[in-house]
């Protein structure tokens, strides 16, 4: 079982770095020069307006679109001096309590929105999620470095270990590791997964080097003025390669001489050990032709996933979720309906994962499996789920399995999936994937028509349309057109335009002089 990482460069244009198991795409990342990657970076953001509705503030980074924090991302320590009371003068660090019902415990009132800020204030933000859409970026106050073996979080004031470390063991053993290296008793640390089995000088060395960048990045934060950009985020390359890379992949192939050095480079100073492992791809056939990962890719966007011996996924994406429906098909395993979906089912759990992670689906999503009587059944499939995501690195949280099939599931979305990075909304179909036929197009061209032809000062009318429609409106409403032209006394011409969608009209209307006569509000409403 080999695994390899294959980094391919178009120098100033795009970076995709595949991860390949057994000659398997197993994940997929892209970046284009074109369109600029946010996430984890750190602003000196100010305070543009405050909405106590919806207990959110709007914040001024530099970018075209406000960013989104809420109270529920704003931790409140890292600002002591700013807590107000209801009066909105400075209370300092006044600590309000109330007692926890039925418990008799003092618990700490959360605050509101407008008892920690102020239109005008200024704030160090860290985005968590691309602006999608119409929405802006979405901010947080909980900043987070990561280093190779270790997370820097300033205002966390503990010391954690992952929670994807799930031995006891040896998240005590990293635990009291971290704490003999005595970090400033200020700032918080967590130790990553790629920190277990570590040395105590590997990590010492992770720490010292996050430490020194906050040092670097709280002096920016107090000499900028905002808003600014305090903190950028390394590029792809250095990105996988700090949180993804570990000792299994064997050999990481790069087809750029560039690229490479850079990559031996960071390995040099982070993972001496495995530098050796970056090569150079200099054969005739393109690096993600070798193993037939174009393929894959092209396959990681199409809606219909094929599965072996005759399934398939089907795959949709809406605004507010991904639906993913299991399709049985000519899948058939022995003569027991219950345990052919078992084993379909099985199948299905596995690709489904893995679609997910390749297509970088998020929000809310909705597996549809296949009917199973059997308890045990599905325990099984939802086992096989939650251990395919165990490595997954975005965080979820998943239902059991539904009498009617269903799981249900949230996956953290970072940024916009793989399909609406890579693809555009069709602009004849707008997305929908369906058109109007011929029929629809040539009764709604006589409604239109109908409309134009009983406006004043219009002596000729020209239509535009997809050849297929005006061929069709020709040929069976070629009677309606003629008397609408004798009873209003006007002329009608339709016109073959190969550039028009099969569901446009473009209309031109003309005075007895031949000037054109442009077309109001009413029309043009009625035409959508």
């Amino acid at each position: 079982m080999s695994t390899e990482m294959l980094i391919n460069v178009v120098e100033g244009e795009e970076c995709r770095i595949a991860i390949v198991h057994n000659g398997a795409l197993e994940e997929l990342y892209m970046e284009r020069a074109s369109v600029e990657r946010h996430v984890s970076n750190i602003y000196k953001g100010r305070i543009n307006n405050i909405e106590p509705s919806i207990q959110a503030a709007f914040v001024d980074i530099g970018m075209p679109k406000n960013g989104f924090l809420h109270v529920s991302d704003v931790i409140t320590r890292a600002f002591p001096g700013r807590l107000r009371g209801g009066n909105g003068k400075g209370k300092g660090k006044e600590k309000e309590k109330e007692k926890g019902r039925g418990k008799g415990r003092n618990h700490r009132r959360r605050r509101t929105i407008q008892e920690i800020f102020r239109p005008g204030d200024d704030v160090v933000v860290q985005i968590t999620k691309e602006g999608i859409g119409t929405k802006g970026p979405s901010l947080t106050t909980a900043l987070s470095i990561p280093g190779r073996y270790l997370v820097l979080m300033p205002h966390l004031g503990r010391l954690g270990v992952s929670r994807k470390i799930e031995d006891e063991a040896s998240r005590k053993q990293l635990r009291e590791l971290l704490a003999d290296l005595k970090p400033p008793p200020d700032m918080g640390f967590i130790v990553r997964t790629a920190g277990l089995g570590r040395s105590k000088r590997d990590i010492q060395r992770d720490l010292n080097y996050l430490v020194r960048l906050w040092k670097v990045v709280k002096a920016r934060a107090k000499s900028e003025k905002a808003p600014a950009e305090i903190f950028r985020e390394s590029d792809l390359i250095l990105r996988t390669l700090r949180d993804s890379y570990t000792p299994e992949i064997k050999t990481i192939w790069v087809d750029s001489e560039p690229a490479l050095r850079r990559v031996r480079d960071f390995m040099k100073i982070v993972m001496p050990r495995y530098q050796g492992r970056a090569k150079l791809h200099d054969g005739k056939v393109p690096l993600f032709h070798k193993d037939r990962i174009e393929e894959a890719i092209e396959m990681a966007c199409s809606r219909t996933v094929p599965l072996p011996k005759g399934g398939s996924l089907v795959i949709d994406q809406t605004e507010a979720l991904v639906a993913i429906d299991v399709n049985s098909g000519r899948f058939r395993h022995g003569r027991d309906a219950e345990e052919s979906a078992h084993q379909l089912n099985l199948m299905a759990a596995k690709e489904i994962v893995r679609q997910i992670r390749l297509r970088d689906l998020g929000g809310l999503l909705i597996f549809d499996f296949v009917d199973m009587e059997k308890p045990q059944n599905r325990r099984n499939v939802e086992k096989t789920l939650r251990d395919a995501f165990k490595n997954d690195r975005a965080r979820s949280q998943m239902s059991h399995i539904s009498k009617f099939g269903i799981v249900e599931m949230t996956r953290q979305r970072v940024q916009p999936s793989l399909e609406r990075t890579t693809y555009m909304d069709c602009p004849y179909c707008k997305g929908s994937g369906i058109i109007k036929n011929a029929e629809s197009m040539a009764l709604e061209v006589m409604r239109y028509l109908k409309l134009l032809a009983g406006r004043d000062q219009v002596a000729e009318i020209e239509i535009r349309l997809h050849p297929s429609v005006a061929e069709y409106v020709g040929n069976t409403r070629r009677a309606v057109l003629a008397r609408m032209e004798s009873t209003n006394q006007r002329r009608i011409r339709l016109v073959n335009d190969t550039q028009a969608g099969m569901d446009e009209i473009v209309s031109r209307c003309l005075d007895g002089h031949g000037r054109e006569i442009r077309l109001d509000n009413e029309a043009l409403a009625a035409r959508r």
